[in-house]
């Protein structure tokens, strides 16, 4: 399909004026640039019930920064369903501030609290930093969940882009650090390999936003001294992906990542996880979180929230 009008119009302006890519920027820049796109074409705030601002301890004297959210619906004293939600960003741009309309409309439409956490980003703090915060936030959830309200046998993991890609190596890792495993996996076009040869890899590697070269930008940032054959950097290559749990997966048609995230789909499911896709088409790489633009984003949305829902319903 050919790229949406919307979609195909932003391309055109960003790459006529001639603005800078984030590999042509610092970090701060990258950021900035990053927080400018979605707060000008995010949709308008939705209410929730609630939401608090929860300092997980990390162990070192330091804290851990979380946005909890209530559904609008979701009544007081009800326990919840969660999802520990990690947002993209190639782990060096993004944050819960510019994940905050997407908190909130995820909530909304699956009646589940979502716990947003800040993670620290590369380069200042290089893997497995935010991987290391991702698997704290998640035993804090799982340790304390009577006092915010929420089933500790209904916790998912989900997360975009660089999210995903966490949020699968914490359910790959929970095991080994004695954690029960996540409920769920809510993805929404995760990076599962660093290193690709899949022909969407070259297909949209120039003009898609997410270029060949942003992408080693943030790759080489992310690394630090780690390999990127390291499963927990490339969960692709992991032994097995036999304990992960159920998967929603939602990909975008113009995204250089597409072809791995469904090579990865394919894999879970021949290893016995139940895998359910919705391929997005005509959009690129991000476009989830710009819903005032890009109409199927909403789309996208409610069904991310249904699958949520559906995932984490009592049996």
């Amino acid at each position: 399909m050919a790229l949406k009008p919307e979609i195909q119009r932003l391309l055109e302006m960003v790459y006529r004026v001639g603005a800078p890519r984030f590999h042509e920027l610092s970090v701060e820049q990258a950021r900035h640039s990053f927080e400018k796109l979605v707060y000008a074409f995010r949709p308008v705030v939705p209410a929730v019930a609630s939401t608090l601002e929860v300092p997980i301890p990390r162990g070192d004297g330091s804290v851990l920064l979380a946005r909890y959210y209530r559904p609008l619906d979701s009544g007081t004293g009800r326990v919840l369903p969660l999802l520990v939600f990690l947002h993209g960003g190639g782990w060096c741009v993004g944050d819960v501030a510019s994940y905050d309309v997407l908190c909130r409309q995820l909530a909304n439409t699956s009646g589940c609290a979502i716990m947003s956490v800040d993670y620290r980003l590369a380069p200042e703090n290089p893997f497995p930093a935010g991987l290391e915060d991702a698997l704290i936030a998640y035993r804090w959830a799982l340790e304390n969940a009577d006092s915010i309200l929420v089933d500790a046998e209904r916790i998912a993991v989900g997360g975009d882009s660089a999210g995903g890609n966490l949020s699968i190596v914490l359910a790959l890792s929970a095991a080994e650090k004695g954690l029960p495993p996540p409920r769920h996996l809510l993805l929404v076009y995760p990076c599962t390999e660093l290193i690709s040869s899949r022909p969407s890899r070259e297909r949209f590697a120039d003009g898609y936003f997410l270029d060949r070269e942003s992408l080693q930008w943030f790759f080489s940032r992310y690394l630090g001294d780690a390999s990127p054959d390291d499963w927990r950097l490339s969960p692709m290559r992991a032994t097995s992906l036999g304990a992960l749990p159920d998967i929603s997966m939602l990909t975008a048609e113009y995204d250089p990542l597409t072809d791995d995230c469904l090579a990865f789909a394919d894999r879970a499911r021949t290893e016995g996880c139940r895998v359910r896709c919705l391929n997005v088409s005509g959009v690129v790489h991000g476009f989830l979180t710009l819903g005032k633009l890009i109409p199927e984003s909403n789309d996208a949305v409610l069904w991310l929230g249904r699958a949520l829902a559906d995932s984490l319903s009592r049996d």
